[in-house]
């Protein structure tokens, strides 16, 4: 099974008070624990950045205690963990982009929201990170309108892996609220 999540931020302060946990160490646990209640030891995790940030914590810390066989975008955040690990012990691979070919399906998982990438005029999937839950900034709503990009952020996803399946529900559901929304504001100027 494939599973997808970008920006959990492990350790950082500033997400924490963000998303209303007492402590990191409390949104850390959290993280965790929902990761580890999706994933299972032979399920690939797609990582589309921001794993750590600002992190007290050796970055093993949290590697050893996440399921999965873990892929990772490289994100704006890692740089900086990433120095203090040999990644080969934890990642099966690591880079700025990554792809994927499923029978049926194939995806490209990049920490950055992109306009174009492998195969998208043949089916390919986008995988993003790093605009989190920024839904009030003016490119949001553009990008929602990308067929077949969505976004990973846990923010979005429940702090959680998520498959593609829920990755593309989540994404209509969003876009309905936004054409409801749109009637309706549409219709009390009238």
């Amino acid at each position: 099974m494939d599973w997808f999540i970008a920006d959990t931020h492990f350790g950082h302060e500033k997400m924490r008070v963000r998303r209303g946990f007492a402590s990191a160490e409390e949104m850390d646990e959290t993280l965790i624990a929902h990761w580890n209640e999706q994933v299972r030891d032979t399920d690939e995790v797609f990582i589309a950045g921001d794993l750590i940030c600002h992190s007290d914590k050796p970055p093993a810390e949290y590697l050893r205690r996440l399921k999965g066989r873990k892929h990772l975008a490289v994100g704006n955040h890692d740089r900086a963990w990433m120095r203090g690990v040999m990644l080969g012990e934890w990642f099966v691979e690591v880079a700025l982009t990554l792809e994927a070919f499923r029978p049926g399906c194939c995806f490209t998982v990049c920490h950055y929201p992109m306009l174009d990438w492998y195969r998208r005029r043949h089916g390919a999937s986008l995988i993003y990170g790093h605009i989190h839950d920024s839904r009030k900034e003016p490119y949001y709503p553009y990008l929602q309108t990308i067929p077949r990009a969505y976004n990973a952020g846990v923010d979005v996803n429940g702090l959680r892996p998520v498959s593609l399946e829920e990755l593309m529900a989540n994404t209509a559901e969003w876009r309905a609220r936004q054409e409801t929304e749109r009637r309706m504001t549409k219709g009390t100027r009238q």
